[in-house]
């Protein structure tokens, strides 16, 4: 499944944040999105999960498909083990009944968690506690999580903010496999250099609008310098 997103606008309190923005995902293909703070990258994939409501445009994830996000924030239980964090993600799944105690999943959710853990590569950390496992782990299991949502597009906002260089570049070429492996994928990154490494595609974002779409080897310096170059603010005439 693909997603494709079509005209998207979004405004706050009178401030326009996204102004018509085109992006197409396909199945089996990893793009990274770059842009300075403020550009729209995050209120885009927000769009696309519902987390914001668009005031015009057209998203589609591919018809049946389903989209699940990952945040930089990552949101584990850090009690639970990283098996029961990953089970949380087909809660919307469940009977009621079967959702109020990780006791109460059942067997093939289990197996289905530990095969998405397996997925990224913490099978054998399924039944640690999540609160235990490094940074990067903790994104991984936030990945496995998205995954057991059956999601077919995956989108990630800044899942390597908080990490260090080497747990950043692993993270990105999981999501890098993840699409080869099928799935639409679709990162927000403030690293230029893991976009370049990793992704099918860069899309840079600046001031609601798409500056540029291109693959790794035809983004030029010059396209980022343009794309983080600071905003010039010139005052009313009085």
């Amino acid at each position: 499944m693909s997603l494709h997103i079509r005209g998207l606008r979004k405004a706050f309190d009178g401030r326009t944040v996204l102004d018509g923005v085109d992006l197409e995902v396909a199945a089996g293909e990893f793009v990274a999105v770059l842009g300075a703070n403020g550009s729209g990258k995050s209120t885009a994939l927000r769009c696309v999960v519902g987390l914001d409501r668009p005031d015009a445009g057209e998203i589609s994830a591919g018809g049946t498909g389903r989209a699940a996000m990952v945040f930089q924030r990552i949101h584990l239980v850090g009690r639970r083990t990283a098996l029961d964090n990953v089970c949380a993600g087909a809660l919307g799944r469940l009977p009621l009944g079967r959702s109020l105690s990780p006791l109460l999943f059942p067997r093939t959710l289990r197996e289905e968690a530990m095969a998405c853990l397996d997925r990224v590569g913490l099978a054998d950390r399924a039944a640690e506690r999540a609160g235990r496992l490094s940074g990067g782990q903790q994104q991984r299991v936030a990945i496995a999580r998205a995954l057991c949502q059956q999601a077919t597009v995956v989108l990630a906002d800044e899942p390597v903010s908080a990490l260090d260089p080497s747990a950043a570049e692993q993270v990105v070429a999981l999501l890098k496999d993840l699409a080869a492996g099928g799935l639409a994928v679709a990162a927000v990154l403030h690293q230029p250099d893991l976009a370049r490494r990793h992704a099918d595609r860069v899309v840079g974002l600046a001031g609601g609008r798409v500056a540029f779409d291109a693959a790794p080897a035809d983004l030029a310096d010059a396209d980022l310098t343009a794309l983080y170059a600071p905003t010039t603010i010139t005052e009313p005439a009085r």
